[in-house]
């Protein structure tokens, strides 16, 4: 029964997808409420038949523990149901700061480290990176005070016209 509600929820989820807030939360107490409601109630009759030393037990408890956050999304219609989103968009960020650990030395490491995280997140902000690694070295070559390094950040970036 639980990975047919599971798809589901994701289907109803296909169809708000690009909708706006109140739409999606409107759409998701009629339709989607039920149904986690429903689910809720079977994962709470497996819990109580299973043994909770177990380790399907165990996992059955936490998400027991877990319940009122995973419902977050029926009662804001700007949060997703997951996080695949934001993981998606940090992968890369991670996966070049892994690689970082065969630079050959642990300060050119921790170098590539830095560069990696700013040239992921400048593309995460539509920002090309070179115009804004360039821009933003030349900016620090010029003296641009550090109580301003705000500015420098990938969201603040505006390239010169």
């Amino acid at each position: 029964m639980g990975q047919y509600r599971i798809a589901e929820l994701y289907r109803i989820e296909g169809e708000i997808r690009g909708m706006g807030p109140g739409q999606r939360l409107s759409a998701r107490q009629a339709r989607t409420a039920p149904l986690v409601a429903e689910f809720g109630e079977w994962l709470q009759s497996q819990r109580c038949r299973i043994s909770s030393k177990s380790r399907l037990g165990e996992k059955l408890a936490y998400i027991h523990r877990q319940w009122d956050g995973l419902q977050t999304f029926l009662h804001d219609g700007r949060v997703e149901i997951d996080s695949n989103a934001v993981e998606n968009l940090i992968r890369p960020i991670a996966l070049t700061r892994k690689n970082a650990l065969f630079a050959g030395h642990d300060e050119g490491g921790r170098a590539w480290g830095r560069i990696a995280s700013l040239i992921a997140t400048a593309k995460i902000n539509d920002v090309e990176p070179f115009t804004y690694l360039k821009a933003t070295l030349e900016a620090i070559a010029a003296g641009h005070p550090a109580s301003r390094v705000d500015e420098l950040l990938p969201w603040n970036f505006q390239p010169s016209s």
